[in-house]
Order: C-alpha cells, then sequence, then structure tokens
C-alpha cells in the first residue's frame, strides 16, 4: 500500500473515473463522518416519524440520506440533527427537541443491521468495525434547553454529543449570525451554559452563531468547539460563514470547522439570490430567519426566480481554504442534507461524497490529509472533549447557576 502521506495519483488514461474508483476505496478505508443531518425533522413534517410510511431503508427520492445512499457514500457516522425552529421556544422547543430525540433512538432501533447509536469516539470506532453506521446526535439551537442546565444535562444523558448554541434568532444568553445583536455575544450565562457543556463532554457547535458569539466562546471554552455545517466567509459572504480570524483560532482551541454542502453558503451567486428572496419574502410579512415559513416561501418564490447552481469546484474552494487558514487537523464536512432544498451539482444527496472526495483527489490532496478530512480530526475533537470532561467533572459539581442569577 502506498504510503499514507503520498498523493493520490490519478490516471492519466481515465482520471474521471480512477479518481472516482481510488474515492471509494479511501471511503472504504476512512468511512465519512458527516457533522449535520436533518432527515430526523424531515420524518417529523413528512409522516410524523411513521416509518411504516417512509422507510429509509430504500431509496427514497423524498429523503436525501436514505441508507442505501449513505452506504454508496462511504458514510461511517452521521451527527443526526435533533433540530427544531427557533420559532418554537420554552417548553415547547423542549418537548419538541425530545420528540426528535425520540425519533432518532426509534430510528436506530428499527434499523440495528445499519445503525447503532454512539455516544463516544471509541462507540463510533466499534461501529465501524462492526459493518454499521455510528449515529450520534446533535442538538441544533440553544433554544431547545429552555435556559435550563438541567434540560442540557439531560439531552447529553440521552446521547446529544453536540449543541449549537443559536439558530436563525438569538437566545436569551447568545446571538445569532441571523438576528440583531442584543447579547454582545454570550452573556454570563451563556459562558456558563459553554463551561457546562465543557464539563459534560457536549461539544460546543458555533454554526449559526454571530462572530461576536464565535469568539466569546473561542475565548470561554476549555475543550475545543465545532462548526457543524459551515463554510468560509472569505469565500462566500453570507452571515453564515466563518471569519478568517475564527478559522485561525481554531489550531489553538483544538477546534474542527466541517464545511458544508448548502448552496447559499458556498456560491456567490446562490447567496445573493437568498439576499434577493429574503427581501421578496420581508415585502410580504415573512421573516427569513423564520425557517419554516422562509423555506415555503423560497420554494415558491424559485419557480419565477430559479436558484443558481452551486457546483463541487465550489466546496472544494472552500476547502482549500479552511485549510490554508485554519490547518489540515482542523477541517471536517458537515453536509445538512435534508436541510435546504437543493445542493451543489453531483451532490444532491449523500451517494455524492465519493465525487467530492474525487475532485480533492484531482487537487492532489494526500491520503493522509482526506483521511483527516472524512473522519480523524472529527474522532479527535471528540476524544479531546471527553477528556477535558473526564478532569473536570473530577473537580466540578454540575452547575447549578440559573439565567436569572447570572444575568439579571
Amino acid at each position: 500500500m502506498a504510503d499514507m502521506a503520498e498523493a493520490i495519483q490519478p490516471a492519466v488514461s481515465d482520471p474521471v473515473d480512477r479518481s472516482l474508483e481510488q474515492a471509494r476505496a479511501l471511503l472504504v478505508e476512512h468511512p465519512l463522518i458527516d457533522g449535520h443531518n436533518d432527515l430526523a425533522w424531515e420524518l417529523r413534517q413528512q409522516v410524523g416519524y411513521d416509518f411504516d410510511r417512509l422507510d429509509i431503508a430504500t431509496v427514497l427520492g423524498t429523503t436525501n440520506p436514505a441508507l442505501p445512499r449513505l452506504r454508496c457514500g462511504g458514510g461511517g457516522g452521521q451527527f443526526w440533527s435533533v433540530f427544531v425552529p427557533s420559532t418554537l421556544q420554552g417548553d415547547a422547543a423542549v418537548v419538541a427537541t425530545l420528540e426528535q430525540v425520540d425519533a432518532v433512538h426509534q430510528m436506530v432501533e428499527r434499523y440495528p443491521g445499519d445503525l447503532v447509536l454512539t455516544r463516544t469516539a471509541d462507540e463510533v470506532e466499534a461501529a465501524t468495525a462492526s459493518g454499521r453506521i455510528a449515529s450520534l446526535l446533535g442538538a441544533e439551537g440553544g433554544h431547545s434547553i429552555g435556559c435550563s442546565l438541567g434540560a442540557l444535562r439531560m439531552l447529553h444523558a440521552l446521547g446529544v454529543r453536540y449543541l449549537t448554541l443559536t439558530h436563525n434568532d438569538n437566545t436569551p444568553w447568545a446571538d445569532s449570525a441571523t438576528d440583531r445583536p442584543a447579547a454582545g455575544g454570550l452573556t454570563a450565562f451563556g459562558r456558563e451554559v459553554v463551561r457546562e457543556m465543557n464539563r459534560l463532554g457536549m461539544m460546543v457547535d458555533l454554526s449559526h452563531v454571530a462572530p461576536t458569539t464565535m469568539r466569546a466562546a473561542l475565548d470561554a471554552a476549555e475543550a475545543p468547539v465545532i462548526f457543524s455545517h459551515s463554510s468560509a466567509l472569505a469565500v462566500c459572504d453570507t452571515p453564515r460563514n466563518v471569519p478568517d480570524d475564527v478559522l485561525a483560532g481554531l489550531p489553538a482551541n483544538g477546534g474542527t470547522c466541517m464545511v458544508t454542502l448548502v448552496p447559499e453558503f458556498v456560491s456567490p451567486a446562490t447567496a445573493a439570490w437568498r439576499v434577493e428572496a429574503a427581501a421578496a419574502a420581508a415585502q410580504v410579512g415573512v421573516d427569513a430567519s423564520d425557517f419554516v415559513a422562509f423555506q415555503r416561501f423560497s420554494a415558491s418564490w424559485s419557480a419565477q426566480h430559479p436558484k443558481p447552481d452551486a457546483t463541487i469546484e465550489q466546496v472544494v474552494a472552500h476547502l482549500e481554504h479552511v485549510r490554508e487558514v485554519a490547518g489540515i487537523d482542523h477541517i471536517g464536512i458537515g453536509g445538512d442534507y435534508d436541510g435546504t432544498d437543493t445542493f451543489p451539482v453531483g451532490l444532491e444527496d449523500v451517494s455524492g461524497y465519493p465525487r467530492l472526495v474525487a475532485a480533492l483527489i484531482d487537487r492532489r490532496w494526500s491520503r493522509d490529509d482526506l483521511g483527516k478530512l472524512a473522519r480523524a480530526n472529527t474522532l479527535r475533537v471528540m476524544r479531546d472533549v471527553e477528556a477535558v470532561s473526564r478532569d473536570l467533572r473530577a473537580s466540578r459539581a454540575p452547575s447549578l447557576r440559573t439565567i436569572a442569577e447570572l444575568d439579571s
């Protein structure tokens, strides 16, 4: 076998087919861990979690990550997002998040030959060794804990291994990238949330948050952070992407940016289209930060204003920029499948990941680099977060602080 540090050489006679063949072989050796997938929300919306009506063991056009597609795409681990819109608040958000968690648990039980619930890096490795896809949970938005550290702890007990600090709207303790600043990044309670997440061993996810929140979280964090599905601001100027100074801070923190495939965050033309769609939505009283309402509006609006396509080459540009600024040890992939309506041409569903890896092979990424991108960096972050948690639990009791006490 060629040395892992050597660049994979595409064949001269048929480079496309040869690179794709090599990409598939690499993903067998390094099965991809994807940082973000919204299948659970899609199941809720389409069929109320009824797997008899939507069987993901078959290839269905209505879900990007049906299990055969995951297998075909070299999937070895998936963070299933237990997302609920930030238009839900308080108890309603907490209950809906618990229903999402329950749905993922049901899904894993329904397909035991394909999926296994995993909570640690070692369990992910064991899942791969057993030939199954490691199923991890990530909660998308701090509204899911209802400003309660007890609720945060219970999500962790149920297997949730990251919390995105905000979604499209601010929480009372953290600013979102797509809302008006209110907290100045993180409030005192927001810093306490980060502190308690570090103690628990739950990864702090900075996708969706404002740059001020990113910087405040990096300052407060005692463990590596992640961006579960964000791309590079310097390549595509949209509020959901990560500025270079934050990317440059990841090596000191040990965290990783999992580059997303959402066309609006990948392609400048598609990002401009979204700005136009948001302005059109506002004229009829639809707020672009309202995930469900804006999704419904843009689906109709795009019939007369077609959304520009994104390309694999544009995704590669983001990956290479993050690698240049943050370093190869601080990059991953978070597709956001089922979280938006279109994807780059050639990456329409999770079976397309070998095409992305093949494009990187053609850009002369080494085997070692591709292994880190696909899997090793995510596992390293998980292990580092677990190690910090073990140390903190030995010296720090669960926090009983409240938002009323800290932010009054």
